[in-house]
């Protein structure tokens, strides 16, 4: 295998390498499930894009903001638990914006790409059979039969309940983070096909959504819900954090934000404190959003910038795969 061309020594390891040296870590975490026979410009192209999102708009208020919560969650390893949140996988690394996913792999989990053994007992011990039998993984927004689409029908919620608790040994979650997820699944629809670029812009929109939605469940007086909303936003800076942390103030900005909802955080019982502090945090991380704009060029935001530290990084381990 040409280690050049292929992208397996960065996500596992490449054949003949492990002898030598330890495979060098990924520079993205989402490497590690991405297959790693793929070529090293789809590898890029996986990671600085995303298909488009398709959500069916509702002039409804509540159910915009359950969808704003499910969109949140959705991306969040913490709503899995287990071993799954250790690897960092969240409900979108299997389903990108909700589709499917033709370049998962996951070591024991994965056959083909694409597929995932949601009855493996390295993520479950209740649904775990011992049995190795991966399935496709359904594209949420253009599967019908998978997903219902009538508000009025609690199979969705069930469904999405026994994923959580179940196959992914999950912590059981607030009611309100259930009807958010299943409200955003309910919202997806096929016909946006094309791919857009995943940029810090969208990543920090995300964030500030997360704990908009977080103020409004503390006013509502849901405050597991909004701990895990600030835990989901916080998951997003960790994944700005490592593509962007290019300069020392990029540094500093970020885990001073981070910082803020840790401390918010702690402050649960003083409800209109903490309302008022993410008010006040969204607003100033709204406003960092220009500094962390004017660096994405350099960052690993950027095709270009991926591609050096890839080629730098193959180029790394083909070096060692040679020395004693």
């Amino acid at each position: 295998m040409d280690c050049r061309r292929s992208l397996a020594a960065l996500a596992l390891s490449c054949i003949g390498l492990t002898a030598a040296a330890p495979a060098p870590a990924p520079p993205l975490r989402e490497m590690r499930w991405i297959a790693p026979a793929l070529p090293r410009a789809e590898v890029i192209r996986v990671l600085t894009t995303r298909p488009a999102e398709c959500l069916v708009p509702s002039a409804d208020a509540a159910i915009v903001a359950q969808i704003a919560v499910g969109r949140a969650m959705f991306s969040a390893p913490l709503l899995l638990g287990g071993q799954a949140a250790r690897a960092g996988l969240s409900c979108a690394a299997c389903h990108v914006a909700g589709r499917g996913n033709p370049h998962f792999a996951f070591p024991g989990v994965s056959g083909m790409p694409g597929t995932a053994d949601v009855t493996s007992s390295l993520f479950s011990s209740r649904r775990g059979d011992g049995v190795f039998n991966p399935r496709p993984i359904p594209d949420l927004a253009a599967d019908p039969p998978k997903v219902s689409r009538d508000p009025s029908d609690p199979a969705l919620r069930r469904f999405i309940h026994g994923l959580v608790v179940e196959e992914f040994d999950g912590l059981e979650p607030p009611a309100r983070v259930l009807d958010g997820l299943a409200a955003y699944v309910r919202a997806l629809r096929p016909g946006c096909n094309e791919a857009v670029p995943r940029t810090v812009t969208g990543e920090a929109q995300d964030a500030i959504a997360a704990v908009t939605a977080a103020r409004t469940a503390l006013a509502e007086g849901d405050a597991a819900s909004a701990h895990m909303l600030i835990t989901a936003a916080r998951s997003t800076l960790g994944r700005i954090d490592e593509r962007l942390t290019v300069t020392p103030d990029i540094t500093r900005r970020l885990a001073r934000r981070d910082s803020e909802l840790r401390r918010l955080q702690a402050s649960a019982n003083d409800a209109v404190a903490m309302r008022r502090g993410l008010e006040r945090w969204a607003a100033d991380f709204g406003r960092d959003i220009v500094a962390l704009r004017s660096a994405e060029a350099g960052s690993l935001y950027s095709a270009a910038a991926l591609d050096r530290i890839l080629a730098a990084t193959v180029d790394s381990a083909v070096r060692n795969q040679g020395d004693p």
